[in-house]
Order: C-alpha cells, then sequence, then structure tokens
C-alpha cells in the first residue's frame, strides 16, 4: 500500500454541519475501500491566492492516507462529482515526504499543547 497526501478546498458558503458532512463523506469513501488514515487536518477557512469560480476563501482539508494504488482514481472521480469541491490535489508520498510529514504533525502538537 502506497501513502497519499490530499488537499481540498471546499466553497465557503457552506455551513460548518455541511463542511463536517462533506469531509466525512470523503474520508468514508476510503475507508470503506480499505484505506488507513495516518492523519486528518482542518485547516479552517483561508483566504485563496487567486479567485475560483468568483470566491476568494474556501474550507481547506487534508488527508494522510494509505491505500492501493487502484482506489485513488475513484476518489478523485468522487471529488470531481461533487459540487462542494472547488480544489483537490492528491499526491504520493515518497519515504522522505512520510518523514517530513510526521516531524510536521509533531511540531503543530507540540504547538496546541503550549
Amino acid at each position: 500500500m502506497n501513502q497519499y497526501e490530499t488537499v481540498f478546498i471546499l466553497n465557503p458558503v457552506l455551513s460548518d454541519d455541511q463542511v463536517k458532512e462533506a469531509v466525512k463523506k470523503f474520508e468514508n469513501f476510503l475507508t470503506t475501500r480499505g484505506a488507513k488514515m495516518v492523519a486528518k487536518e482542518d485547516w479552517g477557512l483561508k483566504k485563496l491566492a487567486y479567485t475560483i469560480e468568483n470566491k476568494k476563501s474556501g474550507f481547506y482539508t487534508l488527508f494522510q492516507f494509505e491505500v492501493p494504488g487502484e482506489v485513488i482514481n475513484d476518489f478523485e472521480v468522487e471529488f470531481r462529482r461533487d459540487e462542494r469541491v472547488m480544489r483537490y490535489l492528491t499526491v504520493k508520498l515518497d519515504k522522505y515526504a512520510i518523514e517530513w510529514a510526521g516531524k510536521r504533525r509533531d511540531r503543530m502538537s507540540n504547538k496546541a499543547k503550549a
């Protein structure tokens, strides 16, 4: 199984419940296909670098997960089908990226504790 990282941006006009529902939908999609969720981060509402669909902000979410490679195509099709998703990016992580992501998570958890 390969490790992947996906960042997706949801439409800013959604309510908090709608955002949570969309995130849960994508998480369930992965787990029902045998994925192991390594990390899930909600980055919240952030300003976009450029307008997308006449929107200047969006709800960012990051998933880091392990899954067989053939699931990724179906996962990205789900993003394309869902009108709440403005953009997404999925990247396959190599051993250096996995190590860096672990260090970043540790730093983030230490900041949250302090």
